[in-house]
């Protein structure tokens, strides 16, 4: 998903439930597979080639800003018919393909790309993490649309290259949103620094694994540049490609104009 990925880390914490830790159960958990959740073993790592990267600048609209802070606070109070006063009556939904119930609300579409009539209220966390998101940029295709987080600059050439040597998917990769972030040795933030991350791609490891305690913050297991793996804070990268939330500035102000990607069909 195109936000920060502590979004990955609550589905995890939700889908490892009562196994690693009593106090993360949540409604509608997945069950548990014999033995309990075991994440799946992390590739050999070796160094690899730094892939400058340059993150999207925020978008310092003032009555943007103030309308990030309204979807915030509807998304504190999970405030449905507050939502659906701010989206757009020609909302879409994209995927892979349009998505968009043309016969239903743009509310009812936004519910269930976001899945805000589940169990749990991961949607709601989805809206209140994009209320965060400073980032956004217009989208080529339609003009007056500003689609959020905004995608960083990279070298296309470069990161193709990367690939290939890594044998690695875009999925497989964040960026340090500012320079100097830092890699623990374990996943706690009184663990040891390792290493400090410059502006570059780095690589995120599929072994990561939920909180080992109730109120414990969750880590990313990384490889850096140089070859070690570490643990970093999931709210200092952002992932490469993933869902988005798109807004629209009428006579009225903001509105939330559609969004790219969502859940599952």
């Amino acid at each position: 998903m195109r936000r920060y990925f502590i979004a990955a880390a609550l589905s995890l914490v939700a889908m490892i439930g009562t196994a690693g830790a009593p106090g993360f159960a949540q409604q509608g958990q997945v069950p548990l597979p014999p033995g309990g959740f075991k994440p799946p073993p992390a590739p050999p790592i070796k160094p690899y080639q730094p892939v400058a990267v340059k993150p999207p600048a925020a978008f310092n609209d003032a009555s943007f800003i103030a309308f990030r802070k309204q979807i915030a606070d509807i998304a504190g109070h999970k405030d449905r018919a507050g939502l659906a006063k701010i989206v757009a009556p020609n909302f879409f939904w994209i995927q892979d393909k349009d998505l968009t119930d043309k016969h239903k609300s743009g509310i009812d579409n936004l519910a269930k790309a976001l899945d805000l009539d589940g169990q749990d209220d991961s949607g709601w966390q989805v809206v209140a993490g994009f209320a965060t998101e400073p980032t956004a940029a217009e989208m080529p295709q339609q003009k007056g649309v500003f689609c959020a987080p905004a995608d960083p600059t990279i070298d296309p050439a470069a990161f193709e290259a990367l690939g290939k040597a890594t044998q690695t998917n875009p999925s497989d990769w964040g960026y340090a949103t500012k320079d100097g972030i830092e890699v623990h040795a374990e996943a706690k933030a009184n663990s040891p620094v390792i290493e400090k991350l410059g502006l570059v791609l780095v690589r995120v490891l599929p072994d990561t694994s939920g909180p080992s305690a109730p109120g414990e913050p969750f880590f990313l297991h990384v490889a850096t540049p140089s070859g070690k793996t570490g643990y970093v804070d999931p709210q200092l990268l952002a992932p490469l490609g993933g869902d988005q939330m798109c807004y629209t500035k009428d006579a009225s102000g903001w509105k939330i104009a559609g969004y790219v990607g969502g859940a599952s069909q």
